[in-house]
């Protein structure tokens, strides 16, 4: 049995703080949350709700605390990580949940995008980089270490990789790959001289269509079946 130290508890802030990024931290490792949490509590617009150490509290305090980023550890006890990720999907499909790990295989990096993470963050960043990184994907934008879009990257561009026919019509072609830019749905309305709400009914259909929750799994997707170019 592994024995972890029970995290403290935290004031719950209203949900709806004006500007307030509410970050649940998820991880077995006392010192590593210790780091993660001093610098994260220097920023002005970040307040960690809670800490955990295993899938099963990290699903149930997502349910109880509402945050807006989860900082998701992918070896930690309990379910596997992407069983717990896609529960967390279930618990708050609002959340956005940033991985943080030491690995970066091919298969933790697929298996957690394509199960709806916004970004993967590798554990030898900077920890100013993992502020960076929990700022973007609250905000709705994709973020990646550069060895995980690395290899994302390489994946797109294998040889054995053939093209599939797209589902998505030519406009939902043109939102796709500007996501696939890293630009969000202000940038993309300002690009196609269209409206905002526009560009979202796009976005959802794109994700119905993919059968994806998030839009980073969105363009791994479109990335593996050569639908876009980065």
């Amino acid at each position: 049995m592994i024995n972890y130290k029970q995290p403290q508890d935290y004031y719950i802030p209203p949900v709806k703080s004006m500007g307030v990024i509410r970050i649940l931290l998820a991880d077995d490792h006392p010192v590593v949350r210790e780091g993660i949490r001093n610098r994260l509590a220097r920023e002005d617009d970040f307040i960690i709700t809670g800490e955990t150490a295993n899938g099963e509290d990290t699903i149930r305090q997502t349910r109880r605390l509402r945050p807006g980023v989860v900082l998701l550890d992918v070896a930690m006890p309990g379910p596997g990580a992407v069983p717990v990720l896609e529960a967390l999907r279930r618990a708050d499909p609002s959340v956005k949940v940033l991985v943080l790990s030491a690995f970066d295989d091919d298969e933790y990096i697929f298996g957690m995008l394509e199960a709806g993470a916004a970004g993967y963050a590798l554990k030898d960043e900077r920890l100013s980089t993992i502020a960076e990184a929990v700022r973007a994907v609250a905000h709705g934008e994709t973020w990646l270490s550069p060895r995980v879009a690395a290899k994302v990257t390489h994946r797109a561009m294998g040889k054995n990789l053939e093209t599939e026919d797209t589902p998505l019509t030519e406009r939902e072609q043109e939102v796709l790959q500007l996501m696939a830019q890293g630009k969000d749905n202000n940038d993309i309305a300002a690009e196609l001289v269209i409206a905002e709400r526009t560009v979202k009914f796009h976005v959802s259909n794109i994700y119905s269509k993919l059968e994806v929750a998030s839009r980073t799994a969105a363009v791994v997707k479109a990335l593996r079946r050569k639908w876009v170019k980065i």
